[in-house]
């Protein structure tokens, strides 16, 4: 009977062990931390992980998560300082710092962070520039980063960072990206193609240079170019033929034309004049003073009096053609 009873003590005893153990003993896991509240007043005390031993019915504990949050932010549409339309959203990282302030000072810390991301994300939609948006989001980002992190230090979360996503233009702010950024690239590639048209121009100029002072590598190189024509099995050979002899061709054939032109007058006159003595409308001995007598100077001559490539006129004729031209419309007595 004795021992019956001491048995039966014993398991009221660890009965009532077991009950206290599960009113009184709590496990914070390592990513958590714990806030006790007594008799409904927080404890200043922040429990760290492992074992928490409580006060049975007076004690109640609090688990508070402080990994770090990844938040997105909802697409905020704005217009931008430039008056774009733009729609952007973000994402926003942040940490329980003080259990007890986020537990205490807001009802949801979650919903908090949520609210005050989106709105400071319009204020600084609205203070931007696209170009800043599109291409400089460091400082937007730290700036967006101060305005959440105001806030939320009274409620005891830290702001670890935060970063814009994504913005999204319209159709039309997208064409007109896409026309500026092709009018910059065929501004660029203009701008290397005369750099290397100047660059290729001095070399020539240097070439020509060398080339004068020697007149026999002017006559290799042209050969050197002949050679590399023929190598690929043309049945056409072209030849370059010097500007030069072109002009002063050109000259000659202009100081030809108008002797011709002379000479076809002077002849017309004497057909004239003869008909008229034939007709006995003026006499011989009356006529022999108007008819003066024209000498043309041969082509060959004027051919050897002209230098080549040395005009000096303005029309491209040379002093020497002009004064054979001079020499073709004076006769032997001087007269014009």
């Amino acid at each position: 009977m004795i021992v019956d009873a001491v048995l039966g003590a014993l398991g009221a005893l660890a009965g009532l062990g077991a009950i206290w153990a599960s009113l009184s003993i709590r496990v914070v896991q390592q990513f958590q931390k714990g806030v006790v509240f007594r008799f409904g007043k927080v404890r200043d005390e922040v429990r760290d992980p492992g074992l928490v031993a409580l006060l049975p019915i007076a004690d109640r504990l609090r688990k508070v998560n402080v990994q770090i949050v990844t938040m997105p932010i909802p697409a905020q549409e704005g217009i931008t300082r430039d008056n774009v339309t733009v729609r952007v959203d973000a994402v926003v990282y942040f940490r329980v710092e003080d259990p007890v302030k986020a537990t205490v000072n807001v009802q949801d810390y979650n919903f908090a962070i949520s609210q005050v991301a989106q709105t400071s994300l319009r204020s600084i939609i609205g203070k931007s520039e696209l170009d800043d948006l599109l291409a400089n989001r460091e400082p937007i980002n730290q700036g967006l980063e101060l305005m959440i992190d105001s806030p939320a230090l009274g409620w005891g979360i830290e702001i670890d960072r935060v970063e814009i996503k994504d913005v999204a233009l319209p159709e039309s702010m997208k064409r007109s990206i896409a026309r500026q950024a092709e009018a910059e690239r065929e501004r660029r590639a203009r701008i290397i193609t005369a750099d290397g048209e100047y660059q290729a121009s001095e070399r020539l100029s240097e070439a020509a240079a060398v080339m004068s002072a020697t007149p026999t590598a002017l006559q290799l190189r042209l050969l050197q170019t002949v050679v590399e024509v023929a190598a690929e099995k043309n049945s056409t050979l072209v030849l370059p033929f010097p500007v030069e002899l072109l002009r002063f061709l050109d000259s000659a054939t202009e100081v030809q034309q108008r002797n011709l032109l002379t000479a076809a007058a002077v002849a017309a006159g004497a057909k004239v004049a003869e008909e008229a003595v034939e007709s006995g409308e003026v006499s011989e001995e009356e006529l022999e003073p108007e008819l003066p007598r024209h000498e043309l100077q041969p082509l060959d001559d004027l051919l050897d009096k002209s230098p080549v490539g040395r005009p000096d006129s303005p029309d491209g004729r040379g002093e020497q053609g002009d004064r054979a031209e001079r020499g073709a419309r004076t006769g032997p007595d001087g007269d014009g």
